[in-house]
């Protein structure tokens, strides 16, 4: 499914939507370049799940956990890691295959741990079509 927004808040708010309808164990990658907004679709999801902390990109920390919501969000920013391996270190598996909610940003840099259920969302930009202008493609894979 492709998507079209026009605006920082309409990318959000679609962010928002997926996160009000999240089920436990669901794992979402998040693909797209610098400045594409994917913290901003973040941020509305965090909303939708009702996590009212502000809602940063981990780039440093790799992962961040938000336990204030209706389901645990577990945000991943794995542009840092050198390789998969180094996932094993912080657990990823309690995270990719517990009961929250997972969010990982720069995905394809780890797409060979990635479970085969999950749903890929990536974010591009079209400067042709405006500033703000997002086309978010939506992929479910079982």
């Amino acid at each position: 499914m492709k998507i079209e927004t026009f605006s920082a808040k309409e990318t959000f708010e679609l962010g928002k939507s997926i996160g009000e309808k999240a089920l436990p164990g669901s794992v979402y990658t998040l693909i797209g370049d610098l400045g594409v907004g994917k913290t901003v679709f973040t941020q509305g999801v965090a909303e939708g799940l009702g996590i009212t902390e502000p809602v940063n990109s981990p780039t440093f920390t790799i992962v961040q956990v938000y336990d204030e919501g209706r389901l645990p969000f577990y945000h991943f920013d794995v542009y840092r890691i050198g390789d998969e391996s180094e996932m094993d270190e912080i657990g990823y598996e309690e995270y990719f295959y517990g009961d929250g909610v997972c969010f990982i940003e720069w995905a394809d840099l780890i797409k060979g741990i990635i479970p085969k259920k999950h749903t890929r969302i990536e974010i591009k930009k079209d400067l042709q079509k405006g500033f703000d202008y997002r086309e978010i493609e939506i992929t479910e894979f079982e």
